[in-house]
């Protein structure tokens, strides 16, 4: 099972390394931050190394920016281009 996850990971890595210049991270997002993450933040733009992204409130935001380190790393890993920053933006209307 350990090798079908492995092989698989791969093959993920490199579709995103692939992916046109700016669009990797947008993609890479909900294998970044989860299933359950993804259903409520949409990932807006990659511009400057700086990854967009949307959250529903700023009780979301906060809990965002305290995992950012974790999702950058993971997101400089999976993305093969250099993400130096999320920001996460709350969502009008």
């Amino acid at each position: 099972m350990e090798q079908a996850g492995a092989g698989l990971e791969k093959l993920v890595l490199g579709s995103l390394r692939h992916a046109p210049q700016g669009e990797a991270p947008l993609l890479a997002w909900p294998l970044v931050c989860g299933s359950v993450v993804a259903g409520r933040t949409q990932a807006l733009e990659f511009i400057g190394s700086v990854l967009h992204v949307e959250v529903p409130d700023a009780g979301w935001k906060r809990e965002m920016q305290s995992l950012a380190p974790r999702y950058l790393a993971a997101m400089n890993r999976y993305a093969g281009q250099k993400v130096e920053r999320i920001e996460f933006v709350i969502r009008q209307g």
